[in-house]
């Protein structure tokens, strides 16, 4: 596909297919937020809706890095139909809310790339009922913590990308907290390539998050974690369930992982999420990593023509100087 437009035409033939009923596709808009995929909201010309995602080169704002296909890395991009299905069916056989599969074209029906139709769940995000009404949240809240629950308790022998595990494949590395540190240094290398302030505080950066790896103490089963689950990754549906959505990257791994993440996205409102019994050394080398991780990740999609870019500079400022304060924590 040569760009982000067109989509309408792009997409007539599967939303016919996905929907039925003679209905023919009016509209279809993209929707703000997908950095790795298109999202597209398609309309029909009885009002119908439903949610498209593409997953197309020429969808993706991310600039191409080494080892991007590679998914025996955890933590490669979360791209393709196939990790969306796994995904899909480990949190549907949870009982985790997520998106009613319309259709799936990965043979190139409809388009010549990887193809989803969804339900479409026009309503709230997470993120806007906080913001709007905390105590009407409070329930979606607490739904939203069973889930988590759920999948904290289903445990696997290996980490790994979902698809990966239950299919039997192995994930490069020897732990969790190994693949983090891994990590953690790439990202720190490549904020400092683009930021003096990491530049100059790299060496003591480096040594902190050596120090946190080596704290930690081996483990030897995972549980089920989304890896992003920020409060615009929750969406609300009519019965004020939490319904799970960009789930491609779903992997099995330590919980504090997503723990951290929570903490990171959610601040105060966290509160109703929090477990116990988390390993303290591992959410103290995760939150490092992760804030590192925030600081890279957002510089390097600036690379690109990601249209928000003041937003996500934001990201990176913010992060980077929580990342800073973490180094003598």
């Amino acid at each position: 596909m040569a760009s982000r437009s067109g989509a309408r035409e792009r997409l007539a033939g599967a939303a016919r297919a996905a929907l039925g009923g003679g209905r023919r596709l009016e509209v279809a808009e993209r929707v703000a937020g997908g950095s790795k995929k298109g999202v597209y909201r398609l309309v029909m010309d009885d009002a119908t809706t439903a949610i498209a995602y593409l997953w197309d080169d020429t969808e993706n704002y991310w600039p191409a890095a080494e080892g991007d296909n590679d998914l025996t890395d955890p933590f490669s991009p979360g791209l393709g139909l196939d990790l969306f299905e796994a995904a899909h069916a480990r949190l549907d056989a949870l009982g985790v809310r997520v998106p009613a599969i319309r259709l799936v074209d990965r043979d190139g029906a409809h388009c010549p790339a990887d193809l989803a139709i969804v339900e479409d769940l026009p309503g709230e995000s997470l993120e806007e009922l906080l913001a709007r009404d905390r105590r009407a949240a409070a329930p979606v809240m607490e739904r939203l913590a069973e889930s988590l629950e759920a999948m904290r308790l289903h445990r696997a022998p290996a980490y790994g990308k979902v698809a990966v595990v239950d299919g039997g494949g192995t994930s490069r590395g020897t732990s969790c907290e190994g693949v983090v540190l891994d990590r953690a240094l790439r990202d720190l290398a490549e904020a400092a390539s683009r930021d003096p302030r990491i530049a100059d505080a790299r060496d003591q950066l480096e040594e902190r998050l050596l120090g946190l790896a080596a704290a930690v103490r081996p483990r030897t089963e995972y549980a089920v974690v989304h890896g992003e689950l920020g409060p615009d990754h929750v969406l609300v549906d009519g019965d004020g369930n939490p319904v799970a959505i960009d789930i491609e990257g779903s992997m099995y791994f330590d919980v504090e992982w997503e723990h951290v993440f929570l903490r990171i996205r959610l601040h105060d409102a966290y509160r109703p999420l929090a477990v116990d019994g988390l390993d303290e050394d591992r959410l103290a080398l995760y939150m490092l990593a992760q804030r590192l991780s925030l600081t890279a990740g957002p510089l390097r999609l600036l690379d690109g023509d990601f249209p928000d870019r003041a937003f996500m500079a934001g990201i990176a400022e913010y992060n980077l100087k929580q990342a800073l304060e973490l180094m003598y924590a």
